[in-house]
């Protein structure tokens, strides 16, 4: 048990955030993640007791000094990949699925890092490595969010025991979506607008009770972001075990966060808040990835992370908007910040 406020407490200060800016939503332009037909080609389960990864180290450190270290990490079954920027976790390795899993699950996927900086060069301040679904590449492009894409993980918090004692961010799940900007320069020609990427989604944040004047361990569930790209506060964390993530996005360009403690499906029950990070309405979807933070000092692990049979759903092009018309009348009103 981690010594936190508690769901209510979070649930309450998320609401009142939101009066605040004076932000609401419909129901109708919600949507669960999960819902929709899962695209079988992408995500694992982690089942087959052959996966494997090949690492090809050196990873790369674009981010910190500009070094692409090629070829890149891929998995045996070409379904995760390294991230050029920051590169992959140390440690990658289909381990038996913890006690409280889904039902018939028998592996899930360990995350761990050591070094998440520049190998050998420790950098002593907090550093990430990344761990990148293939999705576009095995769809055959990138998904317009009028398919009402969304992505579902199970993640395993392991006893605050076992935490890396450091206070900040140690897990990031997160999606790639773009928006449109203004095309200019000399070879733009008819094109008025160009695709950017950016990338919302969901921080564990911990709180050691050594940091401080803290009595207790606690942790956070951290949302990226607001209007203006900032974090928020989504959810205190206030039991470990399994939890479940989702991230979805809706044809009016909204993201949405999901979570809940077990590995039940997602529920309307679950949303936490509906936003437009940074201001940017999302067209497409991309994929979606985790992050591995630690303090980088070349000996300290990690937080070992656990993660099991994370999925994409969308719907089918013709149901999607039918859909999200659907869901509308039932009065709810969802605030954001």
């Amino acid at each position: 048990m981690i010594g936190s406020p508690g769901y209510p407490t979070c649930w309450k200060l998320t609401l009142t955030l939101a009066i605040l800016v004076g932000t609401t939503l419909s129901v109708a332009q919600e949507l669960v993640p999960g819902q929709g037909t899962q695209l079988k080609v992408v995500g694992d389960t982690f089942e087959d007791v052959s996966w494997k990864y090949v690492y090809n180290l050196p990873k790369s450190t674009r981010n910190l000094d500009d070094d692409v270290r090629v070829p890149t990490g891929i998995a045996g079954n070409n379904r995760w990949y390294e991230g050029v920027k920051r590169g992959q976790p140390d440690i990658i390795r289909r381990v038996p699925t913890p006690a409280g899993g889904l039902p018939g699950s028998y592996g899930a996927l360990l995350l761990q890092s050591r070094q998440t900086g520049i190998p050998g060069k420790p950098s002593y301040e907090m550093q990430q490595d990344d761990f990148i679904a293939d999705v576009h590449e095995r769809v055959d492009g990138w998904i317009p969010v009028s398919r009402g894409p969304s992505a579902v993980v199970r993640v395993f918090l392991p006893r605050t025991a076992k935490w890396e004692n450091r206070s900040g961010p140690h897990f990031g799940f997160r999606v790639a979506v773009t928006h449109s900007i203004p095309s200019t320069g000399l070879f733009s020609f008819g094109s008025r607008t160009k695709s950017q990427t950016y990338w919302p989604g969901f921080f564990i944040d911990f709180k050691s009770k050594t940091d401080g004047n803290r009595r207790h361990d606690y942790a956070q569930l951290r949302l990226r972001g607001d209007a203006e790209g900032d974090d928020f506060l989504g959810l205190d964390i206030a039991t470990t075990g399994w939890w479940t993530l989702g991230i979805s996005c809706t044809r009016d360009g909204q993201i949405h966060y999901y979570a809940h403690p077990g590995v039940e499906p997602l529920t309307a029950r679950d949303h936490l808040a509906s936003t437009y990070p940074y201001g940017f309405r999302a067209e497409y979807f991309k994929t979606f990835f985790f992050n591995i933070c630690s303090g980088d000092d070349g000996r300290t692990l990690s937080t070992p992370w656990i993660i099991d049979d994370p999925a994409v759903f969308v719907f089918p092009r013709h149901a999607a908007r039918t859909a999200q018309r659907d869901r509308r009348g039932s009065g709810r009103q969802i605030s954001a910040p």
